[in-house]
């Protein structure tokens, strides 16, 4: 009985704290008129034993049926967003609610926040569970490998809608502030649910929300109210250690503010961060060093697959200082040697930094991974790039996410690696011919069987990601990268 229904998805609502009891007849009757229906019958008040997107559903299919949702995606999602809206308190009583638990805790005020989102389905935990996640075991630790299979796929009606959409300039990005509570159009998500908690970084207004289509635990977003191009300035890491310590139990990262190197939306100035740990993390310092201008900053060059100097301080002033000090001296550094090459002949820079800030008990920890977008005619796609023989499996950017040793690789290989994975068992296949190289060494080197074939295809994959990053490092793992690298701490350090 879709009064129930009404009755269940209401109760939700006032449960949100958005709301009160004698809101609830004003509330089942705008839900009454959003599906098209015009009696409210008999129902009981209770806990409803399904889920709030349960409910939602229900109440979709009832609007569908009386033809008041159109037909294409986005028509559905703004409708569906319009609805979660109940179980959404306003921007000032979210933000209220926030800032009382984090007077007692801060993990009590993200808590609250992360809940609300899974609830009222910002975060869409029903398609970031069709993503296909499986481990990798390398010589840099265990690498995480997604084939992101979350986001749809838009479909013709909603492609034939965008082709014919008028041209709006608002918001500028879906990053921008002015997309809470924006009801959305053909060709931009709605996003009347969303709410985003503001925080003040030394003076400046900022925003934090979660990332709707997550890739780890907690993944959330942090964005300037001002929409202005990413730039890694001394501010960035100031930023970033101020915002680990109001949040000292997420970590928060940088993407590069270049092109290639950058695997974000340059547009507009944001962090990243969440409630996860990463493979780079947990990596050593296999060299270390002292920095003599910065006696309390300790520093090292960490193992991993990308050319990674680790910073450690309590005091995240002079933490600050020294990581820019770093980063303005590899901004025009240059080893022709190795193909590093800090500028174009016209000017143009190539040298920036993917900077990652994490809270310890001992204090405060920045990672600054040195990134070089530089391109060649033999790597046209960039010479620290996923290289050519590795394109089959990872051609995009190597942003911030991928660099902490999480790869998002793309829903293409769902099923094509099912076709490999036939090509290997010698069943009838479809494989992609670019994928026949990497098989082949695959079937050479392993004894394969139909109980291990699927094991034997994702450790491979694990094989394929530490080869993408290894070549989006700037200084190699062999004896001449790791001299270069040296020559380069020799700049700054006080060895």
């Amino acid at each position: 009985m879709i009064s129930q229904t009404i009755a269940d998805f209401t109760t939700l609502a006032i449960a949100s704290g958005g709301w009160m009891e004698m809101d609830r007849v004003y509330l089942q009757n705008r839900i009454l008129g959003m599906i098209g229906q015009t009696q409210f019958e008999t129902a009981e008040i209770r806990q409803s034993p399904k889920t709030s997107t349960q409910l939602m559903d229900e109440l979709v299919e009832v609007a569908k049926n009386n033809h008041m949702v159109g037909e294409s995606l986005s028509e559905q999602e703004i409708f569906e967003a319009q609805l979660m809206d109940f179980l959404t308190p306003p921007p000032s009583v979210v933000n209220a609610f926030f800032a009382q638990f984090y007077a007692k805790d801060p993990r009590n005020a993200t808590d609250y926040f992360f809940k609300l989102c899974k609830n009222n389905d910002y975060i869409k935990t029903r398609a970031i569970a069709k993503n296909i996640v499986f481990p990798a075991e390398t010589e840099y630790g265990t690498l995480e490998i997604t084939i992101n299979l979350s986001k749809p796929e838009k479909d013709p009606k909603q492609i034939a809608q965008e082709k014919n959409a008028e041209e709006v300039d608002y918001p500028k990005c879906q990053l921008c502030m002015e997309n809470e509570g924006y009801k959305g159009r053909n060709n931009f998500p709605a996003r009347t649910n969303h709410r985003i908690i503001r925080m003040n970084l030394d003076g400046e207004s900022w925003g934090f929300q979660y990332s709707p289509y997550a890739y780890y635990n907690e993944h959330c977003i942090i964005l300037s109210e001002e929409h202005r191009p990413m730039e890694i300035t001394k501010k960035t890491f100031d930023r970033l250690l101020k915002i680990v310590e109001v949040l000292p139990h997420y970590f928060v990262g940088s993407n590069a503010d270049l092109p290639i190197v950058g695997g974000s939306i340059l547009s507009h100035d944001h962090y990243q961060g969440g409630r996860h740990t990463f493979a780079m993390e947990k990596a050593p310092i296999e060299q270390s060093f002292s920095l003599k201008k910065y006696p309390n900053v300790t520093a090292g060059i960490v193992k991993w697959p990308m050319s990674v100097i680790r910073l450690q301080a309590k005091n995240k002033e002079e933490l600050a200082r020294a990581a820019h000090e770093i980063f303005a001296r590899w901004s025009v550094y240059s080893d022709e040697e190795l193909e590093i090459s800090a500028y174009s002949q016209d000017g143009t820079p190539h040298h920036t930094v993917t900077s990652i800030a994490r809270k310890k008990e001992e204090g405060f920890e920045l990672d600054l991974v040195l990134r070089d977008n530089n391109v060649s005619k033999k790597h046209p796609d960039g010479i620290f790039h996923p290289h050519k023989d590795v394109q089959h499996i990872k051609k995009e950017n190597i942003g911030l996410i991928e660099v902490m040793g999480l790869a998002i690789l793309p829903p293409r290989l769902e099923s094509e690696l099912k076709e490999v994975a036939n090509y290997l068992l010698e069943k009838e296949n479809e494989m992609a011919a670019y994928h026949k190289s990497w098989a082949d060494q695959i079937k050479t080197s392993n004894s394969i069987t139909k109980e291990n074939v699927n094991t034997i295809i994702e450790k491979e994959v694990g094989k394929v990601f530490a080869r993408v990053l290894e070549d989006a490092g700037v200084y190699k793992r062999d004896a001449q990268g790791q001299a270069g690298f040296e020559r380069f701490v020799t700049t700054f350090a006080d060895n």
